[in-house]
């Protein structure tokens, strides 16, 4: 099984893409308050997730690391 065969199902997605917007969300929250260091953070693990979604791949179970969904 190749690194970045799909590894997600349809509940893993849809969990992946909540977490994605509730990320941005706490990002844009963060960049009003002034903290840029942690807005950025943030950001970013919302991008990685809206990848995840749309790919139907988790970095973690692609790592070997057992995940609940």
């Amino acid at each position: 099984m190749s690194f970045w065969t799909p590894n997600i199902d349809t509940r893993g997605r849809i969990i992946r893409a909540i977490m994605s917007v509730v990320l941005f969300a706490a990002a844009f929250l963060a960049h009003r308050k002034g903290i840029e260091w942690l807005a950025v953070i943030l950001a970013i693990s919302g991008i990685v997730g809206v990848v995840e979604t749309v790919r139907g791949w988790c970095v973690l179970r692609a790592c070997k690391i057992k995940t609940r969904f």
